[in-house]
């Protein structure tokens, strides 16, 4: 792994789980951790319900996009964690792969998406401790 890991979340629309991931991942390990996201069929805009319940903690994800899932993506992720996109994601050598079995938020009211959000910031701060041991 490099000096500086690499991190790829991907679901289908990149739109509510995927992005989550990804703005609690860049907020809480800083530059220590390359953070990108994707999807295998981005939807056109984030979740609003994801957007409400990150800004409950006070993370803005709203900067970011629905970005499409892409080969070099992968290729250039030490580790990739998938939530639900199934066997669209491509499995190359030399990359380890999660699959976090997530609810999907789409559809689901505010307290559901609370949950959600609440369990992937638990498995995203062990992903720090196991990327970044020096640091717990």
């Amino acid at each position: 792994m490099a000096s500086t890991p690499s991190v790829l979340f991907v679901c289908v629309h990149n739109a509510g789980r995927s992005q989550m991931a990804a703005g609690f991942l860049s907020h809480l390990a800083g530059a220590a951790i390359e953070v990108r996201s994707a999807g295998s069929a981005p939807a056109e805009s984030l979740n609003p319900a994801a957007v409400e319940a990150m800004n409950e903690v006070g993370i803005d994800i709203t900067r970011q996009y629905p970005k499409i899932l892409s080969y070099d993506a992968v290729e250039t992720s030490d580790v990739v964690i998938t939530m639900g996109c199934g066997d669209t994601c491509p499995v190359l050598p030399g990359v380890s792969y999660r699959d976090w079995n997530l609810e999907d938020p789409a559809g689901k009211g505010i307290e559901s998406v609370r949950r959600i959000r609440d369990e992937i910031r638990a498995r995203v701060e062990d992903l720090i401790a196991e990327l970044l041991p020096a640091r717990t």
